[in-house]
């Protein structure tokens, strides 16, 4: 019994990542990306600082997002208040995790037709 979910041929979802880069729909995105399930923009971060995200804030606003998904590199990193209010004030959540994870819940999530997005750090 094949349990692979249906994914739409134009959704982008992640394959694979590590060595600082992502695999993402059959292409290689090396550094950091953004990913939204309709398109994926470089990212130029190496690791997370609250003014690299804060610039994300009008980006991810001019988006239909619910849920912004803030992968941190190896490990998970403590977001400020101040960090979430800002995506708040347009309607998004925000979360933080580790790469990996927010790969996997990335990928759940937009493969269920939900409004997300991921910000990537790489990993390598």
């Amino acid at each position: 019994m094949d349990i692979t979910p249906l994914v739409p041929g134009s959704l982008k979802v992640v394959q694979g990542y590590g060595d600082c880069r992502f695999r993402i729909s059959g292409k290689v995105h090396e550094g950091s990306v953004l990913i939204f399930p309709e398109f994926v923009v470089s990212w130029d971060v190496v690791d997370v600082s609250t003014t690299a995200l804060m610039a994300l804030v009008p980006l991810v606003a001019e988006t239909e997002i619910e849920l912004l998904l803030l992968g941190t590199g190896k490990t998970a990193f403590f977001l400020e208040k101040t960090l979430r209010q800002a995506f708040r004030e347009h309607g998004i959540a925000l979360e933080g995790m580790d790469t990996g994870a927010a790969c996997r819940t990335y990928n759940v999530l937009a493969t269920e037709g939900r409004r997300v997005a991921a910000a990537l750090i790489a990993v390598d």
